[in-house]
């Protein structure tokens, strides 16, 4: 299967937005595997998630595409300390995500497209409810100039409303992604969930700094009593720094590794009304995630 670089813009969107929690990595991904991993500073306790997710396009006409995927996250909550519950339900937490894209040339500068993502988050403990379910989705426009020869720096915008369930703001938010080429050496993106300087050093080696966020939310099928509230949610949220380095094999096959530094760690057992009960921690850790993918 053979991809050029305005069909990963025909694909860029959908097939990163909204895939556990909050916003995740913008990657023309068409599959891949991996690891994270977070320990505690001061106990314990540690956080692992193996991910696993594959994406294929489909052509509906000849700018025209439909996207069909899938991504599943295991959760993996490792709490070793006493705590005030039994613990147990919480040690794997499950993020199933279905994700169904449409995308479209609009004119010879703009792509447009949206997104729907019906989503499982859940402990998983017995049968399904209509609480293990969420819904994620949200409309794109693209200006993709990474292939144009008439400018001297390349660049890539992408602008878009998100709308997420599991945040409980009942209106779209807005999306912005930002990506320019200084040079062969050097690129920048700027946005939201991830922003980085990349450094290319002869061509199979890509070294970058990064600041990104990430994290998770999931129904808790057997609700917790605590704090006299009832907790029936468990979310992560946390903001990270550090350095990646990818590999490439080949122009499609990619390893890569990221090591940083949480500035900012919450993890929450929260109510239906998203209020928060129990702080499970709030203590900054180093964060490592590696894995492969097979990208356009």
């Amino acid at each position: 299967m053979s991809f050029g670089w305005s069909k990963c813009c025909a694909m860029f969107i959908f097939i990163s937005i909204g895939s556990v929690q909050i916003v995740k990595a913008q990657l023309s991904d068409l599959a891949r595997l991996e690891y994270s991993f977070i320990p505690s500073s001061r106990s314990d306790d540690h956080y692992t998630r193996l991910k696993a997710l594959v994406n294929y396009p489909i052509k509906i006409k000849d700018k025209d595409y439909l996207i069909v995927g899938g991504e599943y996250n295991r959760i993996l909550l490792n709490l070793e300390d006493e705590y005030p519950f039994n613990t147990s339900q919480l040690n794997k937490l499950h993020v199933i995500d279905l994700n169904i894209g449409y995308t479209f040339k609009a004119n010879e500068d703009w792509r447009l497209g949206f997104k729907i993502s019906p989503r499982i988050a859940s402990t998983l403990t017995h049968s399904l409810s209509m609480e293990d379910m969420f819904l994620n989705g949200g409309v794109f426009g693209i200006k993709d100039r990474t292939d144009a020869e008439d400018i001297d720096k390349p660049y890539r915008l992408i602008l878009g409303l998100t709308y997420n369930t599991t945040t409980g703001v009942p209106f779209p938010l807005p999306f912005i992604s930002y990506f320019r080429l200084v040079n062969k050496h050097w690129s920048y993106s700027l946005g939201v969930p991830k922003s980085n300087i990349k450094y290319f050093y002869k061509e199979k080696n890509i070294f970058q700094s990064f600041v990104a966020l990430d994290g998770y939310f999931a129904n808790i099928q057997n609700p917790i009593q605590i704090n006299g509230g009832v907790a029936d949610n468990i979310s992560l949220s946390v903001a990270i720094g550090g350095l990646g380095y990818e590999y490439c094999f080949t122009k499609h096959l990619v390893a890569y590794a990221y090591l940083g530094y949480t500035f900012r760690l919450n993890n929450q057992l929260r109510d239906d009304n998203r209020n928060n009960l129990y702080k499970l921690t709030d203590l900054n850790t180093f964060y490592f995630r590696s894995g492969i993918k097979f990208k356009i």
